[in-house]
């Protein structure tokens, strides 16, 4: 999937975070939302202006923003 046509962003909307194009819908908040075990049914039916690819899109951007990243191991607190 092609997030860039999905997603977008402006600093006049929410900050120029990430967000859904036409909408003042964060890329976080949807993350956020699924993270805490919404469904995508449950995701359309509490914003009926979303489509399903527009979520999708979501999980793309973020799993694009951290294919690169590099993992430090975290050592246990002494």
């Amino acid at each position: 999937m092609n997030w860039t046509n999905y997603i977008a962003s402006d600093p006049a909307i929410l900050y120029g975070k990430p967000a859904i194009k036409g909408t003042r819908i964060g890329v976080d908040l949807v993350l956020e939302k699924l993270a805490a075990g919404h469904t995508v049914l449950q995701l359309l039916k509490a914003y009926p202006h979303l489509k399903e690819e527009q979520i999708y899109a979501c999980l793309a951007f973020a799993a694009d923003r951290i294919k690169n990243e590099v993992v430090h191991e975290l050592s246990a607190a002494a």
